[in-house]
Protein backbone atom coordinates (compact mmCIF):
# COMPACT_ATOMS: atom_id res chain seq x y z
CA UNK A 1 0.00 0.00 0.00
CA UNK A 2 2.80 2.40 0.52
CA UNK A 3 4.90 1.95 -2.02
CA UNK A 4 1.07 2.41 -4.38
CA UNK A 5 1.11 5.69 -2.34
CA UNK A 6 4.54 6.30 -3.24
CA UNK A 7 4.12 5.66 -6.58
CA UNK A 8 1.06 7.88 -6.99
CA UNK A 9 2.96 11.12 -5.91
CA UNK A 10 5.86 10.73 -8.03
CA UNK A 11 2.90 10.62 -10.77
CA UNK A 12 1.26 13.85 -9.08
CA UNK A 13 4.98 15.33 -9.69
CA UNK A 14 5.22 14.26 -13.35
CA UNK A 15 1.70 16.06 -14.03
CA UNK A 16 2.18 19.29 -12.06
CA UNK A 17 5.86 19.60 -14.18
CA UNK A 18 3.70 19.16 -17.48
CA UNK A 19 1.05 21.66 -16.13
CA UNK A 20 4.06 24.05 -15.55
CA UNK A 21 5.66 23.14 -18.82
CA UNK A 22 1.64 24.07 -20.24
CA UNK A 23 1.61 26.97 -18.40
CA UNK A 24 5.15 28.22 -20.03
CA UNK A 25 3.88 26.70 -24.13
CA UNK A 26 0.57 29.06 -23.44
CA UNK A 27 2.60 32.33 -22.27
CA UNK A 28 4.82 31.64 -25.83
CA UNK A 29 1.65 32.15 -27.68
CA UNK A 30 0.12 34.54 -25.43
CA UNK A 31 3.52 36.53 -25.24
CA UNK A 32 4.18 36.17 -29.29
CA UNK A 33 0.72 37.46 -30.58
CA UNK A 34 0.99 40.73 -28.11
CA UNK A 35 4.31 41.55 -30.07
CA UNK A 36 2.76 40.83 -33.10
CA UNK A 37 0.11 42.68 -32.80
CA UNK A 38 1.80 45.84 -31.04
CA UNK A 39 4.93 45.26 -33.43
CA UNK A 40 6.89 44.93 -30.08
CA UNK A 41 10.12 43.63 -31.11
CA UNK A 42 11.86 43.63 -27.55
CA UNK A 43 8.93 41.64 -26.59
CA UNK A 44 9.08 39.24 -29.37
CA UNK A 45 12.85 38.86 -28.50
CA UNK A 46 12.09 37.91 -24.98
CA UNK A 47 9.85 35.02 -25.84
CA UNK A 48 12.76 33.56 -28.23
CA UNK A 49 15.40 33.93 -24.98
CA UNK A 50 12.49 32.24 -22.90
CA UNK A 51 12.05 29.18 -24.78
CA UNK A 52 14.99 27.61 -23.40
CA UNK A 53 12.92 27.55 -19.84
CA UNK A 54 10.36 25.30 -22.10
CA UNK A 55 13.26 23.13 -23.45
CA UNK A 56 15.06 22.94 -20.04
CA UNK A 57 11.55 21.48 -18.45
CA UNK A 58 11.14 18.95 -21.45
CA UNK A 59 14.54 17.41 -20.83
CA UNK A 60 13.78 17.40 -17.36
CA UNK A 61 10.58 15.86 -17.35
CA UNK A 62 12.12 13.54 -20.17
CA UNK A 63 14.63 12.35 -17.69
CA UNK A 64 12.57 11.59 -14.85
CA UNK A 65 10.18 9.86 -16.56
CA UNK A 66 12.82 7.66 -17.55
CA UNK A 67 14.31 7.66 -13.93
CA UNK A 68 10.37 6.57 -12.91
CA UNK A 69 9.97 3.33 -15.40
CA UNK A 70 13.73 2.05 -14.03
CA UNK A 71 12.72 2.41 -10.48
CA UNK A 72 8.83 1.11 -10.48
CA UNK A 73 8.77 -1.03 -14.11
CA UNK A 74 4.85 0.38 -14.11
CA UNK A 75 2.66 -2.04 -15.94
CA UNK A 76 -0.45 -1.60 -17.93
CA UNK A 77 -2.34 1.54 -17.48
CA UNK A 78 0.63 3.09 -15.32
CA UNK A 79 2.49 2.93 -18.25
CA UNK A 80 0.29 4.29 -20.74
CA UNK A 81 0.28 7.38 -18.23
CA UNK A 82 4.26 7.36 -18.55
CA UNK A 83 4.41 6.98 -22.14
CA UNK A 84 1.33 9.37 -22.74
CA UNK A 85 3.16 11.83 -20.47
CA UNK A 86 6.15 11.30 -22.58
CA UNK A 87 4.98 12.16 -25.67
CA UNK A 88 2.68 14.98 -24.39
CA UNK A 89 5.54 16.37 -22.81
CA UNK A 90 7.22 16.68 -26.60
CA UNK A 91 4.11 17.80 -28.36
CA UNK A 92 3.88 20.60 -25.30
CA UNK A 93 7.74 21.83 -26.39
CA UNK A 94 6.88 21.84 -30.23
CA UNK A 95 3.56 24.45 -29.77
CA UNK A 96 6.31 26.54 -27.60
CA UNK A 97 8.09 26.43 -30.16
CA UNK A 98 5.49 28.06 -32.60
CA UNK A 99 4.66 30.75 -30.12
CA UNK A 100 9.12 31.34 -30.81
CA UNK A 101 8.49 31.42 -34.86
CA UNK A 102 5.77 33.94 -34.33
CA UNK A 103 8.13 35.97 -32.19
CA UNK A 104 10.29 35.64 -35.36
CA UNK A 105 8.03 36.57 -37.98
CA UNK A 106 6.74 39.85 -36.10
CA UNK A 107 10.79 40.66 -35.94
CA UNK A 108 11.06 40.45 -39.41
CA UNK A 109 7.37 42.18 -40.24
CA UNK A 110 9.12 44.96 -37.77
CA UNK A 111 7.33 48.56 -38.05
CA UNK A 112 4.91 47.67 -41.35
CA UNK A 113 1.36 48.76 -41.23
CA UNK A 114 -0.36 46.38 -39.43
CA UNK A 115 -2.52 44.14 -41.54
CA UNK A 116 -3.57 41.36 -38.63
CA UNK A 117 -7.43 43.15 -38.97
CA UNK A 118 -7.72 41.62 -42.37
CA UNK A 119 -6.74 38.19 -40.43
CA UNK A 120 -8.61 35.68 -38.08
CA UNK A 121 -5.24 34.80 -36.39
CA UNK A 122 -6.04 35.92 -32.88
CA UNK A 123 -9.40 34.01 -33.36
CA UNK A 124 -7.16 31.08 -34.02
CA UNK A 125 -4.64 31.60 -31.23
CA UNK A 126 -7.55 31.74 -28.71
CA UNK A 127 -8.89 28.55 -29.23
CA UNK A 128 -5.47 27.10 -29.87
CA UNK A 129 -5.05 27.68 -25.95
CA UNK A 130 -8.44 27.10 -25.21
CA UNK A 131 -7.51 23.57 -26.94
CA UNK A 132 -4.41 23.07 -24.96
CA UNK A 133 -6.00 23.83 -21.98
CA UNK A 134 -8.82 21.09 -22.38
CA UNK A 135 -6.41 18.46 -24.18
CA UNK A 136 -4.18 18.23 -21.24
CA UNK A 137 -7.01 18.14 -18.69
CA UNK A 138 -8.34 15.68 -20.98
CA UNK A 139 -5.09 13.75 -20.10
CA UNK A 140 -4.94 14.53 -16.47
CA UNK A 141 -8.58 14.03 -15.59
CA UNK A 142 -9.13 10.94 -17.96
CA UNK A 143 -11.88 12.67 -19.61
CA UNK A 144 -12.66 11.26 -23.17
CA UNK A 145 -15.67 13.83 -23.78
CA UNK A 146 -12.99 17.07 -23.46
CA UNK A 147 -10.21 15.36 -25.40
CA UNK A 148 -13.16 14.83 -28.47
CA UNK A 149 -13.84 18.40 -28.05
CA UNK A 150 -10.21 19.46 -28.74
CA UNK A 151 -11.02 17.36 -32.39
CA UNK A 152 -13.86 19.65 -32.81
CA UNK A 153 -12.26 22.69 -32.06
CA UNK A 154 -9.24 21.92 -34.85
CA UNK A 155 -12.17 21.56 -37.03
CA UNK A 156 -12.48 25.52 -36.42
CA UNK A 157 -9.37 26.31 -36.52
CA UNK A 158 -8.42 24.69 -40.08
CA UNK A 159 -11.60 26.43 -41.15
CA UNK A 160 -10.62 29.65 -40.34
CA UNK A 161 -6.57 28.99 -41.66
CA UNK A 162 -8.26 27.79 -45.22
CA UNK A 163 -10.80 30.95 -45.40
CA UNK A 164 -7.47 32.86 -44.22
CA UNK A 165 -5.14 31.60 -46.66
CA UNK A 166 -7.82 32.36 -49.27
CA UNK A 167 -7.81 36.33 -48.10
CA UNK A 168 -4.28 36.67 -48.19
CA UNK A 169 -3.53 35.42 -51.12
CA UNK A 170 -6.20 37.86 -52.39
CA UNK A 171 -5.52 40.99 -50.54
CA UNK A 172 -1.77 39.94 -52.38
CA UNK A 173 -2.70 40.41 -55.79
CA UNK A 174 -3.99 43.80 -54.71
CA UNK A 175 -0.92 44.74 -52.60
CA UNK A 176 1.54 43.01 -54.27
CA UNK A 177 4.27 45.98 -52.29
CA UNK A 178 3.08 43.87 -49.41
CA UNK A 179 4.35 40.78 -50.11
CA UNK A 180 6.93 40.26 -47.74
CA UNK A 181 4.89 41.24 -44.79
CA UNK A 182 1.47 39.31 -46.22
CA UNK A 183 4.09 36.23 -46.57
CA UNK A 184 4.86 36.31 -42.68
CA UNK A 185 0.92 36.20 -42.55
CA UNK A 186 0.84 33.11 -44.14
CA UNK A 187 3.57 31.78 -41.86
CA UNK A 188 1.95 32.63 -38.77
CA UNK A 189 -1.00 31.36 -40.33
CA UNK A 190 0.60 27.88 -40.73
CA UNK A 191 2.20 28.02 -37.43
CA UNK A 192 -1.00 28.55 -35.34
CA UNK A 193 -2.34 25.58 -37.78
CA UNK A 194 0.22 23.27 -36.93
CA UNK A 195 0.07 24.48 -33.13
CA UNK A 196 -3.66 23.34 -33.08
CA UNK A 197 -2.66 19.83 -35.01
CA UNK A 198 0.03 19.28 -32.20
CA UNK A 199 -3.04 19.88 -29.75
CA UNK A 200 -4.89 17.19 -31.32
CA UNK A 201 -2.36 14.79 -30.64
CA UNK A 202 -2.06 15.63 -27.01
CA UNK A 203 -5.70 14.96 -27.05
CA UNK A 204 -5.37 11.64 -28.78
CA UNK A 205 -2.69 10.25 -25.91
CA UNK A 206 -5.14 11.04 -23.49
CA UNK A 207 -7.95 8.97 -25.78
CA UNK A 208 -5.24 6.15 -25.31
CA UNK A 209 -4.92 6.25 -21.78
CA UNK A 210 -8.10 6.59 -21.44
CA UNK A 211 -9.51 3.77 -23.32
CA UNK A 212 -6.85 1.27 -24.59
CA UNK A 213 -6.37 2.26 -28.30
CA UNK A 214 -6.02 4.86 -30.73
CA UNK A 215 -8.11 7.78 -31.59
CA UNK A 216 -8.18 9.91 -35.05
CA UNK A 217 -9.08 13.33 -33.84
CA UNK A 218 -8.36 15.27 -36.73
CA UNK A 219 -10.50 13.35 -39.13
Amino acid sequence: MVVRENFDNKLQELEEKMKAMSNLAISSLEMSFEAFKTKDVELALKVIEEDEVVDDLEIEINHFIIWLMAKEQPVARDLRRIIGALKISSEIERIADFGVNIAKSTIKIGNSNSLVEITSLEKMKDISITMLQKGLLSFLNGDITIAKEVGELDDEVDKYSGELYKTITSYLKEHPEETDHLVQLLLINRYLERTADHITNIAESAAYLIKGQMYDLNS
